[in-house]
């Protein structure tokens, strides 16, 4: 019974359209030649196009790198002639320092024939006559 039942499912009753009424003014549809499909395109060009993409990256890449590199030798040069140009600067300021001591002032002073005043001496502007100081040196001496 299973059988019968499934065959009768599956023989479903066609029911018969009437055939759509034509116009006489229209002319049946006229069959015409269908094109084959074309032939798929190579895959070749879009392969070169990414090995040319990939191999400009790599080359760019390459060439950002060489740059950079030359740039960092370049401020590490620098760099250095800076610490060198700081130290000269720390020698000479230290130079400078010696050489404007107070003793060395007073040293180079003695060496040129000046002498220490203890008491220096006053102008009193009323009578125009200078009060204290070093006896007046002799002329000749």
């Amino acid at each position: 019974m299973s059988t019968a039942h499934a065959s009768a499912a599956r023989n479903l009753p066609h029911h018969d359209r009437p055939a759509p009424l034509s116009r006489p003014s229209e002319a049946p549809p006229r069959l015409r030649l269908v094109q084959a499909p074309a032939q798929a395109r190579s895959r070749a060009p879009f392969v070169l196009a990414c090995i040319g993409l990939l191999t400009g990256a790599l080359l760019g890449t390459l060439v950002l790198n060489t740059a950079m590199a030359d740039g960092a030798y370049e401020a590490q040069s620098l760099q250095r002639e800076l610490a060198d140009e700081a130290e000269t600067t720390d020698i000479l300021n230290e130079r400078l320092d010696a050489l404007t001591s107070p003793q060395a002032l007073a040293q180079r002073a003695t060496d040129l024939g000046m002498v220490r005043v203890s008491e220096p001496p006053v102008l009193r502007l009323s009578d125009q006559t200078i009060i204290g100081g070093a006896a007046q040196p002799v002329a000749g001496q």
